[in-house]
């Protein structure tokens, strides 16, 4: 909430700062403004105010009166003070926004289950920023509080959370291509929260909690298109009624056109210093934790990235067999994604081909030749060099995969150190753990296949294609699958069980695959 309401202001604050006397007259034009991107009905219902306090104009947002505008709330209960800005013209056109967000508030509302409630508290927030509407953003802000405090109550479930200090920034500048390039930081002290769970249907009644003593937020942003997504909220708003959506639809996809490629690319990333989970089977916990997003725009060969990293991990041993233990991960770097990913081609394609006087708008054989284009230009699902790893052992894995057809098309390259260290907690395993015991002769098999690397490490590099073949470093595990012959059943010369592969065999031609790299022998499907 203290982010968005900020955001959300500033955003309205498009037109150029006008004279810098602030008068009833400035109020108005404020609040003409204003008007384009709430619609005139906040202001005549009191949601949306602005009056003039000093030298600046006070904008205030009474929630209280949009929920009780509502034509379906249902809320039993709700209580919080209007939110305001304080913002100011400065003579370069930009404004100077501010606000006391101190907030507190409640609401009740009966659920699905039962009777539910929440409330917060932020403690001391403060804002100061410029916003600059001739790029739609802010050129600079930073924001603090000194707490903040959260509660939530169902049926089968209750939170509680808080935090200590925490503070904000933002720096937008000009993108050299069209749009804004933004930096956006946030850290967090003390965060800790509280869940518990009692639900008799599950038989789950467990209480969590979730803490660490520093949380920070990293975002930045190129080319975001701020004024072409400004102007869609505009046609939005002056475009409520259908029949007016309907015989604008021109002008409708011109500005949608005008806001590709929405933004050239964002990225994020989440960080947990010292972070502990509590639970009824122990405690979880990571010296550091982070995950992290990004994204490129709508782009004819766009890309998105995750990752998962910690290090110094600990996992409770007290519900694990003591063989599991030399196998547990102390760290971890996970990093996926896909790429080749045209959506530019998608996007435009399709607001030059949608109707709002059709229903649907689109048709179903233009939705699937649009997913039929979108696969030929060969999209891929992306493993970057990701590794798990304790003091003995190292997993590490790479590669991708296309969708030609029904099938996958993949290369995945993995390899091991330590893998003797594996077979050895297998085989501790196989004592006293009938499932390990069947596993551990599997165990020795795949290391037959696997290529030791100068360093001592074992590689394997399986290749799986859409015709169903495996391979394995090369030795053909599985051959491809058997045509299937749709008149089959019904040609009495249909039963060649041998060019079929019904006989174990891959169509009877024994020739491919025999060099199994080491494994000694050949497997069939």
């Amino acid at each position: 909430m203290k982010r968005i309401l900020p955001l959300a202001f500033a955003l309205a604050l498009s037109a150029p700062a006008f004279a810098q006397t602030v008068d009833n007259q400035g109020a108005k034009q404020l609040s003409d403004n204003l008007a384009r991107y709430f619609g005139k009905q906040a202001f005549d219902t009191g949601v949306l105010k602005v009056s003039v306090e000093g030298d600046a104009y006070k904008i205030a947002l009474d929630i209280k009166a949009l929920v009780n505008a509502l034509p379906e709330q249902k809320l039993l209960k709700f209580d919080m003070a209007p939110y305001a800005l304080m913002v100011k013209p400065r003579s370069d056109g930009s404004w100077d926004v501010s606000s006391n967000f101190s907030q507190g508030a409640s609401f009740e509302f009966d659920g699905p289950e039962g009777r539910q409630s929440m409330e917060f508290t932020i403690k001391d927030g403060k804002l100061t920023s410029v916003y600059d509407p001739a790029l739609a953003a802010f050129t600079s802000g930073t924001s603090s509080v000194t707490g903040m405090t959260m509660t939530s109550r169902e049926a089968k479930q209750q939170a509680d959370v808080s935090t200590g200090a925490g503070t904000a920034t933002v720096v937008a500048t000009k993108s050299a291509n069209g749009g804004v390039d933004f930096t956006a930081t946030q850290k967090v002290s003390d965060f800790v929260e509280r869940i518990k769970v009692d639900d008799p249907d599950s038989g789950m009644n467990f209480p969590l909690t979730l803490k660490t003593p520093e949380l920070s937020v990293d975002a930045n942003g190129k080319g975001v298109r701020t004024k072409p997504l400004l102007d869609l909220l505009a046609f939005a708003v002056a475009n409520e009624d259908e029949a007016r959506l309907k015989a604008n639809q021109a002008e409708l996809k011109s500005l949608m056109l005008a806001a590709l490629p929405v933004w050239e690319r964002v990225d994020g990333n989440y960080r947990f210093k010292d972070f502990e989970v509590d639970s009824p089977v122990g405690k979880f916990g990571a010296a550091q934790f982070s995950t992290a997003f990004g994204m490129d725009g709508v782009s004819q060969n766009g890309k998105v990235d995750y990752t998962i990293k910690a290090t110094g991990l600990t996992i409770p041993h007290q519900t694990l067999p003591e063989w599991t233990v030399p196998l547990l991960p102390t760290e971890i770097d996970l990093n996926f994604g896909g790429a080749n990913i045209d959506l530019d081609t998608m996007a435009k394609k399709a607001i030059e081909a949608f109707d709002l006087n059709k229903n649907p708008p689109l048709s179903d054989e233009f939705g699937k030749a649009l997913v039929a284009d979108f696969k030929a230009k060969n999209p891929k699902v992306v493993i970057a060099h990701s590794t798990v790893k304790n003091a003995d052992i190292e997993v590490a894995m790479e590669g991708e995969m296309t969708f030609p057809g029904e099938k996958p098309d993949a290369t995945v390259t993995v390899d091991v150190a330590g893998y003797d260290k594996i077979v050895d907690a297998l085989k501790e395993g196989a004592k006293s753990d009938e499932q390990m015991a069947q596993a551990f002769p599997f165990a020795l098999a795949v290391k037959g296949f696997g290529k030791t690397l100068p360093d001592g490490r074992l590689e394997w590099v399986i290749n799986t294609k859409a015709d169903g073949s495996v391979a394995v470093n090369g030795a053909m595990l599985k051959g491809p699958d058997a045509a299937q012959d749709d008149s089959a059943g019904q040609d009495d010369n249909a039963g060649d069980d041998g060019a079929n592969g019904t006989d174990g065999s891959t169509g009877g031609d024994d020739s491919d695959g025999g060099d199994n790299g080491g494994a000694g022998a050949k497997l069939q499907p």
